[in-house]
């Protein structure tokens, strides 16, 4: 019932001037996020000593998305995306003035670091489904997939510089004023909302706005729920959030201490790996236009990731170490990005946002699992053993989602569960090509 679109050009986003100032202004965005959480950390350890909040940070940036991201779809399915983002964009700065004024006056306590921590999560949770709303309405469904990959990449590039540069700060002006800084890092993206015409909706215009009701929102799941692919790309982010996530960066130091040499060198060394893994795989895949948006290049690179990780775990040699990191960034991101991407291609126009959320909720929100399957397990068991056990277990499901995706593909045509999907559709309304 479609025609295929053809393959968009490299670094199309890029090249896209309104799509292009987002992208800088996203990564600019993400950073701050990442300085906020380097300065504010440091001084809840410095000021507390509390292993219970080193914990509730994790928690609190992550419950949100799990809780709250279809919601937050369904507010981007309804209103005007440029003031969902800003209303984002303005709670991180309302966080990070807060903690600025606790600072000045030496009054924080546990439950202002507490609901802090939470608010900026609700922020997050809701800036993600606004976004990917935007930036299909900016390019289309032809430049998508490169959209995708090209925001998961800058948004690397700010998550890698966020540490040094709120080091930085912290070091050279102190954390009462680096935080206070800070918020003239999400002024960029906001500004620029105010400019472009785009609104996250201006391709289906004709699209009835629903309602947005927590309960309604959930139903979207069981209406898409007949759509093998779909379903596939929300069970694979969720595999890889839930079994490996974040944990991967919270055991590295136990990683940097087994692979010899100075512990603290090696850390900083395997943290960079990973992260550039992300920001140049990112160029590589869009640079060589090699990898298409299929449901058999997200099962493939799923699995890539599992794998390189179940090595990382076992290996106790450096360089293979390094390498090993390098290469499950690059896995992560294509896999991440390409999942995004056929999510948001399948997803009905007038409930995009709501798939998106229940995307964000199975991607981001089921992080917080990892702190269980890796982080407690660990604990018990050894990091190398629980992380092992965690990347055979993301290679395993990835292997049953393969066969899932393969049985709905036998299924009938309207179920809309060909492979592979290679372009969406017009906004009109049919759905990816199939097979």
């Amino acid at each position: 019932m479609t025609a295929a679109v053809p393959a968009a050009r490299r670094f199309a986003a890029l090249r896209n001037r309104d799509c292009r100032p987002y992208l800088f202004g996203a990564a600019l965005s993400m950073m701050a996020d990442n300085i906020e959480h380097v300065i504010t950390y440091w001084v809840l350890w410095e000021k507390f000593h509390s292993e219970a909040l080193a914990g509730f940070q994790v928690i609190s940036h992550w419950v949100p998305f799990l809780l709250l991201s279809v919601w937050f779809g369904g507010l981007a399915d309804r209103y005007d995306c440029r003031r969902v983002i800003q209303a984002a964009q303005i709670l991180f700065m309302v966080v990070s003035l807060a903690w600025g004024i606790l600072f000045i006056t030496d009054s924080l306590q546990i439950w202002h670091a507490c609901l802090l921590l939470v608010l900026h999560g609700v922020a997050g949770s809701l800036w993600g489904p606004g976004e990917q709303l935007m930036l299909h309405d900016i390019v289309g469904d032809k430049e998508l997939a490169s959209a995708v990959r090209l925001n998961a990449t800058f948004r690397s590039l700010g998550v890698l510089l966020g540490p040094a540069v709120g080091s930085a700060l912290l070091l050279q002006l102190g954390p009462t004023a680096g935080i206070l800084v800070n918020i003239g890092f999400y002024l960029p993206l906001t500004l620029f909302l105010f400019r472009t015409r785009f609104t996250g909706h201006t391709r289906h215009a004709g699209a009835p706005a629903q309602r947005v009701g927590l309960f309604d929102s959930v139903k979207v799941l069981r209406r898409v729920a007949g759509n093998h692919t779909l379903i596939s790309m929300i069970i694979l982010a969720g595999l890889a959030s839930f079994f490996v996530g974040t944990s991967l960066q919270a055991t590295m130091p136990s990683f940097a201490g087994d692979l010899g040499g100075n512990p603290a060198d090696v850390y900083g060394v395997l943290l960079f790996a990973a992260g550039a893994g992300g920001v140049l795989g990112g160029i590589l895949l869009e640079a060589t236009g090699r990898i298409r948006p299929t449901v058999r290049a997200a099962l493939v690179t799923t699995m890539l990731y599992g794998v390189s990780t179940l090595l990382f775990a076992v290996t106790r040699d450096y360089v293979l170490a390094v390498v090993l990191l390098f290469i499950g960034g690059v896995a992560n991101l294509a896999s991440m990005s390409i999942g995004q991407t056929v999510t948001q291609l399948l997803a009905p126009p007038a409930e995009r946002g709501r798939v998106i959320g229940v995307y964000n909720v199975s991607a981001s929100g089921l992080r917080a699992g990892s702190g269980v399957t890796v982080g407690v397990l660990g604990q018990a068991i050894g990091v190398h053993w629980s992380l092992g056990l965690s990347s055979a277990a993301l290679c395993l499901g990835t292997a049953v989602a393969a066969l899932y995706t393969r049985g709905g593909r036998r299924a009938p045509a309207r179920e809309a569960a060909a492979e592979p999907v290679e372009a969406g559709a017009g906004e009109g309304g049919t759905g990816p090509q199939g097979t």
